[in-house]
């Protein structure tokens, strides 16, 4: 099993060949689940204990009950990690409602758990976003969750993509400045570094959190032409770190990346250098 690739499933590793969900799986049939994906970092995971208290939130907020302790929940991403000798790369932990009736009712049968690695995307150093045309609802019972409901980003994504963008940026439903897909964006603006407040609908990411605490930034709500306005703006999430952004709806910003990008990207560099979790 130690040759080939193996992923946890509910409780224990499996080969992945060999893993299986059942159709009738609540995550399959109606996207009835959470997940992190948490980046490993010198064969461990990085800000486990932040990911694992927003997956207890998103389980909180979706009522998904019955999820496995953290030590838990430890002890198989080091099984999921070290079985498949991974010094570096991402994880994506994964819990469903588990095998429900055919609807939205869930059943009784518990959680599904899955943990799976796989490599990090070659991001490059500066990239090109695209604004899209729908908008994140900031009052939807999911806001703020991180959910397995992600057809709205495949939509979203797949525009941008057909656009020469790498992500796709929201509004959401009052026109002001949500995130990307699987993202969170800050922006120089006047000269201060700001991001989205968390009421604006946008997730509260890991990266987005560790930047805030370890350089000024200020958390305010800004209109979509703030972007493109911006002197320079970038991205961070558990696979992109801190990333530059070049180009909005292809037009050059000024400053790409810029002295706050790259005090930004530093610090964070700094802190996982020193901290595997912070």
């Amino acid at each position: 099993m130690a040759d080939e690739p193996v992923v946890w499933m509910n409780d224990a590793l499996v080969p992945l060949d060999g893993a299986a969900v059942s159709p009738l799986d609540h995550g399959l049939t109606v996207g009835d689940g959470i997940f992190e994906t948490i980046q490993i970092v010198r064969g461990e995971p990085f800000s486990v204990t932040r990911h694992l208290a927003r997956l207890r939130r998103s389980a909180g907020g979706l009522g998904l009950e019955g999820l496995p302790d953290d030590a838990e929940l430890r002890r198989a991403m080091a099984a999921v990690i070290g079985g498949n000798h991974l010094d570096a790369g991402r994880l994506r932990l994964t819990v469903t409602g588990g095998v429900s009736p055919l609807g939205s009712d869930r059943g009784e049968a518990g959680p599904s758990l899955i943990i799976a690695t796989a490599g990090l995307p070659a991001w490059e150093a500066a990239t090109s976003v695209v604004t899209v045309p729908w908008r994140r609802n900031e009052h939807s019972a999911v806001a703020g969750l991180k959910t397995t409901s992600y057809a709205e980003n495949v939509v979203a994504l797949t525009y941008a993509h057909d656009r020469g963008g790498s992500e796709a940026i929201f509004a959401n439903t009052v026109g002001a400045l949500c995130e990307g897909t699987g993202s969170n964006i800050f922006v120089v603006y006047q000269g201060r570094l700001c991001t989205p407040p968390l009421s604006s609908g946008c997730l509260a990411g890991i990266t987005r959190e560790l930047v805030c605490e370890v350089v000024e930034v200020d958390e305010v709500a800004l209109a979509m032409d703030a972007l493109a306005g911006a002197h320079e703006a970038f991205l961070t999430s558990s696979t992109r770190d801190v990333q530059s952004i070049r180009l909005v709806d292809g037009t050059a910003l000024a400053d790409s990346p810029g002295p706050r990008t790259r005090e930004a990207a530093a610090a964070f560099a700094a802190l996982m250098a020193g901290n595997l979790d912070p």
